[in-house]
């Protein structure tokens, strides 16, 4: 005696490669059947795609991609914080004045590369004062020595080594900033 498939009631087989009881079951075995290996062959399909994207992403994607992780976990570290700039402080809705919240360095991107990564150079800032008022850094530069300090300030507007990263840097840049977002997320759900 064998259990049917999908009924599950005993049933005794006419030969060992059965397994359902009725015609009916072994029809609703065939399809469910056909339906895990289309699911299979799409999850297959899905795999093969994301590594042919991965293959033709140039290094300028991988800079991209952790350089959105960490605006992204800057923006939630400072959740709540006004705008470093211009001391406005986020709405019900995250916005200042009409506008969203950027990650914006002291540090330009352009003029300091090195710093790209630095939590120390970026903070919330309203998009008025960092991308139309190309940073308000003098702004910045009081309401950041007040938050930091002198001698972090200090360390921040002085010479640098420059950084060479690797894609594989890249890729651990973008995996540690989104964990840092997710378990700060977390903290703030469980408070």
């Amino acid at each position: 005696m064998k259990k049917c498939r999908v009924c599950r009631k005993p049933f005794e087989p006419f030969n060992s490669l059965q397994v359902a009881c009725s015609p009916e079951c072994a029809l609703q075995y065939a399809k469910r059947e056909r339906q895990k290996a289309e699911e299979r062959k799409a999850k297959e399909q899905r795999k093969w795609v994301r590594e042919q994207r991965a293959k033709l992403k140039t290094r300028r994607d991988y800079v991209k991609e952790a350089q959105q992780a960490f605006n992204a976990y800057i923006r939630a570290r400072d959740v709540g914080l006004p705008c470093i700039s211009c001391d406005r402080m986020p709405d019900d809705n995250g916005l200042i004045t009409g506008s969203r919240i950027d990650a914006g360095h002291y540090r330009s991107v352009g003029s300091c590369p090195e710093l790209r990564f630095e939590e120390l150079n970026c903070h919330a800032q309203c998009v008025k004062c960092n991308q139309h008022l190309s940073g308000n850094t003098v702004e910045y530069r009081i309401r950041l020595k007040e938050r930091i300090g002198e001698d972090k300030l200090a360390w921040l507007e002085g010479p640098h080594e420059p950084k060479h990263y690797s894609i594989d840097d890249l890729k651990a840049i973008t995996a540690m900033y989104r964990r840092k977002k997710r378990e700060l997320e977390k903290m703030r759900e469980a408070a």
